[in-house]
This record gives structure tokens, sequence and C-alpha cells, in this order.
């Protein structure tokens, strides 16, 4: 299999919920060889959708990763796949994937086009820097609309979608795809799964819509290269590989993004799919060098060539608990990895031994002596990294740049049946968090409950099936409650905290003073001021009113203070503390008193500060029948909704509207009950809002009787 790093690929399948992606991604398997029979998302044989979840629910739920190769023009590549999930609850999944890839393949439905999960996916895909391909696929369904969907790609997406095929027929009458590129039709047997395609001369009766788009086509692509400009003004026909070389300039530069038709389900237009990742999708030598810091100086920046002889560099992405040890997915960026080689986690120092390499094919292994740049792999022997962690060489060490993770938005209690149970839970909650980053979980020990926090209700109903079904824990699930923030509206200057404690013998004293107010992460950035859980800190203690000593302690007393809430028991978000001064005693005075006095400043200080209770507002986006418009949106508005957008697809209508969350549980089934379940929606985090005053009142005293 190649290694030549111009014959690699690493891409990722990511669309909305529904659009086909593990779909697509059967047929990749198929056709490349990895599998000898498709596997089928509603028969709940997919080879990606391995786990029992997944196979019952017909969703994806965590992405699999796998090697496949593929032949074109007499050479052999290695295409590194992921597929991720549709569902906003596992969102991250998505986001940890496009991290380490350097192509993807954005999957739409050919009759809705560009949806609301369309949209977040590629706005991730637009924060990574990766390039894209289109591919408009269920072209055979009923209401399938390719032109429809070109039009949803520019307007929705603001994306220079460039259509390089178009579908012969539509729905039951697809018969295969005209290439606009070459300019002949390819039409896939359906008695051999689509494997065969013939080429063919374009018929007649679509010879006139070819010739209009492909003038289209070569009017954008022109765009791309001042060359063909000058050719295409001069009425001069560009050659293939001049289009060719021009897409594939525009795609690695993000400037435009060929879009592909197809129906894998029918088998139609997946090899070309292939072909198009090999032409148009860069290799990892293509990439920009991968940047990150020396771990000894956060300010200096560093870079890594994507070269095997280069010094060794990974960023994990991925950690999945296995019976055999737990499994750390990996992209290497530069330099190799043999098996038992010593690598160092420049985050915590800690020494990692890579005692095993695989190359995964979903959840099966093959087993490798090495891995090279551009290559992404699983590694078991690694003990201390997780997501977002670096590995290196020790005597080159570098941090690359981590991702970011979403804060959860829904929680729920869980209490364990027996002492056992007890025993179990503890670590299988570890073990949920070291595989999933947007999970949290926290210890109530005046109720002795567990509280767990997820992205979602789906996200918590699926980790309370793996708590129960797969690592056998008995526990009591409470009803989801929403996770709420505390901030606050004004600033306030000179706030005092004073510790004081005698009791006989030496004493406790603490004293410092503070300013607070609003703060957001652009200041923190603008600012170069480091902004951890969206509290920002800064000492401006002058003439050594408060020891150095004692000063790191008043900034963890704040953060605590802020992780566990003033007013309501949330964590406060989204605030700045400034130290400016403060007073000690030579005996007294120790860390856990300056803790105490930062930890009163605080509380004190919110209360002054006009203290504001944040919700989380969802941003939901419902597909409904016209005659069920009326009751929909009425719905929504007594859910203290507000509707931002309404368009027109058809029959029905597109709904785009903000809700806060703690209205929204159980929404699904109203919807359905409201619309015969011809209804649907899907919904994602917006942003944290303000409360209204009367709620705030109520949510404040719902948490002082629990």
């Amino acid at each position: 299999m190649a290694t030549d790093l111009s014959h690699i690929r690493n891409i990722g399948i990511c669309a909305h919920i529904d659009a086909g992606k593990t779909t697509v991604s059967e047929r990749i398997l198929y056709y490349t060889g990895k599998t000898y029979k498709i596997g089928e998302v509603h028969e709940g044989t997919a080879t990606m959708d391995f786990l029992q979840e997944e196979q019952e629910r017909g969703i994806t739920i965590q992405s699999a990763a796998t090697t496949c190769p593929w032949e074109k023009d007499g050479r052999e590549y290695k295409i590194n796949l992921i597929d991720t999930p549709g569902h906003v609850d596992f969102t991250i999944e998505v986001e940890r994937s496009l991290r380490v890839l350097d192509g993807a393949v954005a999957v739409f439905d050919g009759k809705e086009g560009v949806e609301a999960q369309s949209e977040t996916v590629w706005r991730q895909a637009d924060r990574y820097g990766v390039p894209r391909l289109c591919f408009v696929n269920k072209m055979d369904k009923i209401g399938a609309d390719f032109d429809f969907c070109m039009k949803t790609i520019k307007t929705r997406l603001g994306a220079n979608g460039i259509a390089i095929q178009y579908p012969i027929g539509r729905g039951h009458e697809l018969e295969g795809i005209i290439d606009l590129v070459e300019m002949k039709a390819d039409y896939y047997i359906p008695d051999d799964k689509g494997a065969t395609v013939v080429q063919k001369e374009i018929p007649a009766d679509w010879l006139e819509t070819a010739k209009k788009w492909r003038q289209e086509m070569i009017e954008k692509v022109a765009e791309l290269d001042d060359h063909l400009m000058e050719k295409y003004l001069n009425g001069v026909e560009p050659t293939v590989p001049e289009i060719k070389a021009a897409l594939r300039k525009g795609v690695v530069e993000k400037r435009c993004f060929p879009v592909l038709a197809g129906a894998a389900l029918k088998n139609v237009g997946v090899q070309k799919v292939l072909d198009c990742v090999i032409d148009y999708l860069p290799n990892p030598a293509e990439k920009s060098q991968v940047e990150g810091t020396d771990p000894r100086d956060k300010n200096a920046k560093m870079t890594r060539p994507h070269d095997n002889a280069a010094p060794f560099s990974a960023l994990v992405f991925k950690v999945v608990a296995d019976q055999h040890g737990d499994l750390t997915y990996m992209r290497i960026y530069s330099g190799k990895l043999g098996k038992g080689q010593r690598v160092i986690n420049p985050g915590n120092g800690k020494k990692e031994l890579a005692s095993r390499i695989f190359e995964m094919h979903a959840k099966d292994r093959i087993p490798l002596e090495e891995a090279t740049a551009g290559n992404i792999v699983a590694v078991v022997g690694i003990k201390d990294s997780y997501t977002g962690d670096t590995l290196c060489d020790p005597d080159n060490q570098i941090v690359l740049e981590r991702m970011t993770f979403p804060e959860p938005v829904i929680s729920m209690s869980i209490e364990p049946k027996t002492q056992a149970d007890r025993q179990k839970l503890g670590d299988a909650l570890l073990t949920i968090r070291r595989e999933d980053p947007s999970f949290r979980s926290t210890y109530n020990e005046e109720t002795g409950q567990t509280i767990i926090a997820g992205m979602g209700e789906l996200h918590l109903e699926i980790i309370r099936n793996k708590l129960t079904r797969d690592m056998k824990i008995g526990v009591e699930v409470g009803k989801p409650q929403v996770a709420y923030r505390e901030t606050i509206s004004r600033k306030v200057e000179d706030i005092r905290g004073l510790f004081k404690k005698q009791t006989g013998g030496r004493g406790q004293f603490g004293d410092c003073t503070i300013n607070l107010m609003p703060y957001s992460a652009a200041q923190a950035a603008a600012d170069e001021i480091d902004f951890t859980d969206a509290v920002a800190w800064e000492n401006k203690v002058v003439g050594g009113s408060i020891p150095k000593e004692f000063i790191p302690s008043v900034e963890y007393g704040v953060r605590q203070a802020a992780l566990s809430g003033v007013i309501s028991g949330f964590p406060l978000i989204n605030i700045k503390v400034e130290l400016t001064d403060g007073s000690s005693h030579a005996v007294d005075s120790s860390q856990v008193a300056f803790e105490q006095a930062g930890r009163l400043a605080l509380q004190e200080a919110v209360q002054k500060a006009g203290p504001v209770l944040l919700e989380p507002v969802m941003k939901v986006v419902v597909t409904v029948p016209e005659e069920y418009f009326g009751a929909v949106t009425g719905d929504i508005s007594s859910r203290r909704g507000m509707i931002v957008e309404q368009e027109d697809r058809g029959v029905v209508k597109l709904v785009t509207c903000e809700v806060p969350l703690s209205e929204m549980f159980g929404y699904t089934t109203t919807l359905r009950s409201l619309s015969q379940g011809r209804a649907s929606n899907t919904m994602e985090f917006l942003e944290y809002r303000p409360m209204p005053r009367n709620l705030q009142d109520e949510v404040i005293k719902a948490g002082a009787k629990s």
C-alpha cells in the first residue's frame, strides 16, 4: 500500500442526519475491496455503525475510522476515511475528526439540499480550514432536485459550488450521471451493485442541458486561474487536464467546492466520488506545515513539516476504552512512530510507550510495525494522554493546537442502586469522560447524587444505556435538568475579602481587594489574557501588599467560587477579576486563608454587580407541512420561542427559531402529535442568554430547595 505522502488522502464524510453519510461510506468500502458485502444502515448491518446502539437506532453515534486502497490512472492510493455522526448531540465527534483531516466530502440530501446540521458541519470545516467536495446524494428520491440543491449550497452556505456532474433523470427515472469535465455519460450496471461503470456519449435529449451546465462550470473554473481566464476570453476551450488542475488548486485554497451527484443506496456515482477525492482533495504534503508552540514558552511559535525525516509529532483526537487496552487514535503530522517507541506528552510531561500500532477498519484492526507522517492510526499502550493532547519526540518537543469542546447544556442525576454499583460507577464515568470530552460528571456530597451533563437528551440517554447495558451497572436516573450559568451585569470596584480566624494558638489571616467586571472571550483574546472556564484573572498588586506566594491562592479561591456559583450554584462565566490590593500577617497568613479571602471577595462582588442567570438557547429548525404551520408556530411562541426565518420548500415550510432549552423537553413528541407525525425538527445549542427575572427567581428557589 502507498506510503508516499502524495498517495495518501485523509478524508471525512460529514453531513446533516439522514443525508446518507454511512451509506456512502459502506459503498466506498465495497468498491475499494475492504468489504465483500454492502452493509445497510436500515438493516442494522453497516460496517461503520458497529455499536449495538447505532444498529438499533439507524444513526451514527461515534466516528469510525478505516483505511482503504483506491487505484486511479495505474497508481494505488491510500484513503484514511472517517465516517462522522450527523446528530447535533454528537457534534464533538465531527469537531475532533475535522481537526485531523486534510479534506472532507459533504453529503447533501438530493431533495432537502442544505439542512440545519449541514450548516453547522460546514462552519466547523471552515474553522479548521478543511477543503471539501460536495456530493448531492439520494437523487433517486421522489422530489430530488439537483438545481435546487445547487442553489441552497450558494445561498445557505455562501459557498462557491461548481457543478462538475449532472444527473441523468431524478427519482425513479435516475439512469446515470453526466461528467461535465469529460463530457461523457456514466451508467452504473445494477447487476453487480454498480461496480461496473459504462461510459457512453451523452444522450441527445440531455445534450443541451449538459452544454449549459458545462459552460457555467468553465466560467467559474476560469475565475480560479489567470491563464484559463485569458483562454476563455479569447474563446479557446480549456483542456480536461487544465480544468482539473485549476479545480484542484481552487479546492486546496478553499476558493471553490466541486459538486457531484449520485444515489449511494442505488450504487450510482460513488466511484466518481473516490476519483474526485484523488483528483481534487489535498494530500498531507499539500497542507501548510502544522503549527504549534514550544512547551517551555507558550508564545514561541513552532512548525513541523509533513515529512517522515522530521522529528515525530502527532495529535490524539480520540480515545476508545477496550478490554485489551485503550485504543488511542492519533494523526501523525511528522516523523515516524515505531512499535515499542517511547514518546512524550509535552502537556503533562508524562512519557508514553506505543506498545502496539494498528491500522483501523471500523472495529477490526491490522497490526503495523511502524506508522509514518500523514497517517491516522490507533495505538495501544498510551496511559495519560487524551483527546487534544500532543505526543512527540522527547528530544524535539512541540505542543500542537488543541481543539475546542462545547460546554454541556443539559444534565441529570444518577444514583447507584447498590454499594457494588457505586464502586463500579466512578470508574465507568472516568472511562466515558476519557472517550467523550463533551461529557461531564460531578459528585454532590450533600445529596449523594452524581450529576452527569451532556449535549442533549439523546446524548444522556446513550450514556445511560452504556452504563446499564454495556457496563452492567444498576443506576436510578433523575429527570434531565438544564445547565444554567451565572454572570454579572455591571462593574464593581474595591470589594474586600477578609478571612480572619483566631482559635487559640496560630490563627488564619487573609485579606484581598478585587475589581469585578463583565468580560468576553473576544476581549480576553484581544488583551491576551487566559480565559479558563470563561473567567479572566489579572494581578494588579503593586508594592508587595500581598506576598507573591499567596497571589496564586487568591486566584484559586476566586476560580473555585466561580465554578460553584454564587446565586444559584451554577458556574459563573464571562467575568474578569482584578486583584488590586490586600494585606497579610507575618504569622497567621497562609495559602488556605488567602483562598478563603478570594472566595469571600468574589461572593460579595457578585452580589453587588447585578447577578444574572443565563439559560441555554437552542437554534431549532422545524420542517412542517403548510396545513400545520399555524399550530406549530403557535406552540413555538408558547415556549418563549422567537421565529427568525421562514422558508418555503415546495409543499413544506422551514421554520428557523430560537427557543430556550428548558422549554424544549419532549418537544419531538408534541410536534408529532401537532402534525400527525409529518413534521420534523433539528436542534442545536446557539448561545447563553439572560433569563426573565420571574423565571430566574423560580430557578434560584428550586436550587435552594434541592
